[in-house]
């Protein structure tokens, strides 16, 4: 996964989720789930530390249960 791939998910409206409360206060897990302009699926875990920063931790591609919930939206 490439870093111009993440920023297309991130800066393109995104559907994104809440996953999982973080150990430390602020550090909640979310999940952004996005088609890049090659039309990849990919979904990217991250922590939101400001309302425009965010802390990348993880990305892969979606399955194609998740592309159909993503489609859906």
């Amino acid at each position: 996964m490439l870093i111009e791939e993440i920023d297309e998910i991130l800066f393109e409206q995104p559907h994104i989720r809440f996953v999982e409360k973080g150990h430390r206060e602020g550090e909640d897990l979310y999940a952004a789930y996005g088609q890049t302009m090659t039309g990849r699926w990919l979904i990217v875990f991250f922590v939101l530390k400001s309302p425009h920063e965010a802390l990348m931790i993880s990305g892969r591609d979606m399955n194609r249960k998740e592309q159909r919930l993503y489609a859906k939206r």
